[in-house]
């Protein structure tokens, strides 16, 4: 699938793109493939797959828990990989695998991307990966086996290192909405915009999505305005939380936000 597909579905959404996250094995392990199809039936147009690990340090306290719940499960990643050709074979919307470096250097960083590439996955978000070790390290390794990678840029981060950004990200560029950690609700400040307006200017070359924060229509609409689309992980994920049917409640909060 690789990064193209990406793009494109990003480009096809006509600046409307939603990037929908859930924790693997949350609620349970056998919900992956069922969750990646009610997404893609129910209008989602990518979706970021957590890994999930015990020490999520940008996560907030929903991911966080989700994540703890996935590994009570048992889930790991071989089983992750499993589930995901599971689902590929009914499916088409781009997997972004999003996950903390050591994840992939437990496991081996080049059978990492084999096995996610072989099993129809298209990019990767790792947050703690810095970009200069990538460019020099693993940047080959990702155009070997066609897999995306999406940077992360905040509030906080410099003009130099957004357009670094911009450069090295092959999938589209994260743009992190506050500087805090996931699952925060409320309005998008002033300042918010006054940064996404900044980010806007710097003409960059990459799909840019908003993500931290993003719950409801209002503040998908919000930031459709700055960007290519949105990135909405927790609000899901609470949803998730006393479903009994994992298809209908998809398809009803994807009602809510697009």
């Amino acid at each position: 699938m690789g990064n193209n597909s990406i793009r494109e579905k990003i480009s096809a959404a006509n600046g409307r793109a939603l990037n929908v996250y859930f924790t693997a094995g949350y609620p349970t392990i056998k919900s992956i493939a069922e969750l990646i199809r009610s997404l893609e039936d129910a209008g989602a147009d990518l979706i970021e797959l957590g890994m999930p690990y015990s020490d999520p340090l940008a996560d907030g306290i929903t991911i966080q828990n989700s994540s703890k719940i996935a590994l009570e499960n048992g889930l790991n990643l071989k089983i992750l990989f499993e589930h995901i050709a599971e689902a590929r074979k009914t499916t088409s919307i781009p997997i972004i695998m999003m996950g903390y470096f050591n994840q992939l250097l437990q496991f081996g960083v080049e059978d990492f991307l084999k096995l996610a590439a072989n099993n129809g996955v298209a990019g990767m978000i790792i947050p703690d990966l810095p970009m200069n070790i990538y460019e020099r390290d693993y940047k080959s390794l990702f155009e070997k086996y066609d897999l995306s990678i999406s940077f992360l840029i905040s509030p906080m981060t410099s003009d130099e290192r957004i357009k670094q950004a911009d450069r090295l990200s092959s999938g589209f560029i994260y743009v992190v909405s506050q500087s805090s950690i996931t699952g925060k609700k409320g309005e998008i400040s002033e300042a918010q915009k006054s940064y996404f307006d900044r980010i806007e200017s710097m003409n960059l070359k990459s799909p840019r999505l908003i993500g931290f924060g993003i719950h409801d229509r209002k503040s998908f609409d919000t930031a459709c305005t700055y960007s290519d689309g949105a990135i909405v992980g927790s609000a899901f994920i609470r949803a998730l939380a006393n479903s009994e049917d994992i298809s209908k409640t998809t398809h009803s909060f994807i009602q809510t936000i697009k």
